[in-house]
């Protein structure tokens, strides 16, 4: 089990659970210092973490305990709903409503669409029907082809921004992040739309499992190795990592 260690408003690790249980016997961690793994609903003192290290007595050539260095808990990672999603995403549908409309009229699709309903008119089957919307897709395949490209590089290169969230997004308070709370990527934001697709072919299943997932995670989240999570990126708490930058043999914090 992973655990991160809070301390001076800091978030360092994540380390293994023996690792810090060795520097709690070595006084290299106090019993107020803060500890969260995943799925703790709060960060907890150490002390209540690992009862049974304090419970133990002290041995006479350890080094003395550290003083109390964190002044306040951080708060859990809050993972965003699925029905803000779906806010969100109507949104940002109707956002790119607009451009996509201006698109209509040097593409003619506003003026195929007028001559589909007047076809319709003189339809009597159903198949006859489905024959002409075969028919109108095929030929506004540009049309059709070009949002979906401006729609991708839209969601890609928001939720890749310092924003890390789409208009949409931005609007109900919700950003995208990798599983550590980072920004992503504008590499991984594309491939975590494209997995929205398969998301969308599977019956809309891989959307409906934010509803049901531990992490409120869509199959194209995990794909994509990404959350989505309540509050804007402006608000979030800055996060360090020691694990890149500090010895994990040794916690100095």
């Amino acid at each position: 089990m992973e655990v991160w260690i809070g301390r001076q408003g800091e978030r360092h690790g994540p380390y293994q659970e023996e690792q810090i249980r060795e520097w709690l016997r070595s006084g290299q961690l106090s019993r107020d210092d803060l500890g969260w793994y995943d799925g703790l609903a709060d960060w907890q003192p150490l002390s209540v973490l690992y009862p049974d290290e304090f419970a133990k007595p002290a041995s006479p050539y350890a080094p003395p305990e550290l003083p109390p260095q964190v002044s306040a808990p951080s708060t859990m990672v809050s993972y965003a709903g699925f029905w803000k999603r779906v806010i969100a995403y109507l949104i940002d549908c109707l956002v790119l409503y607009f451009p996509f409309s201006l698109l209509e009229i040097p593409f003619g699709t506003r003026a195929a669409e007028d001559a589909l309903s007047e076809k319709f008119k003189t339809l009597s089957t159903f198949h006859e029907m489905m024959i002409e919307y075969r028919h109108f897709y095929v030929e506004q395949w540009p049309y059709t082809l070009t949002t979906l490209v401006l729609g991708w590089l839209y969601f890609a290169a928001c939720e890749s921004s310092s924003w890390q969230a789409t208009l949409g997004k931005l609007a109900v308070r919700i950003r995208v992040t990798d599983l550590h709370g980072s920004r992503i990527s504008f590499g991984r934001a594309l491939g975590r739309y494209g997995a929205k697709l398969i998301s969308a072919f599977l019956f809309c299943f891989g959307f409906l499992m934010v509803a049901f997932t531990r992490r409120k995670q869509g199959l194209h989240d995990f794909m994509a190795d990404t959350l989505v999570v309540n509050g804007r990126a402006s608000e979030a708490a800055p996060r360090t990592s020691t694990s890149a930058s500090h010895d994990k043999t040794s916690f100095d914090a």
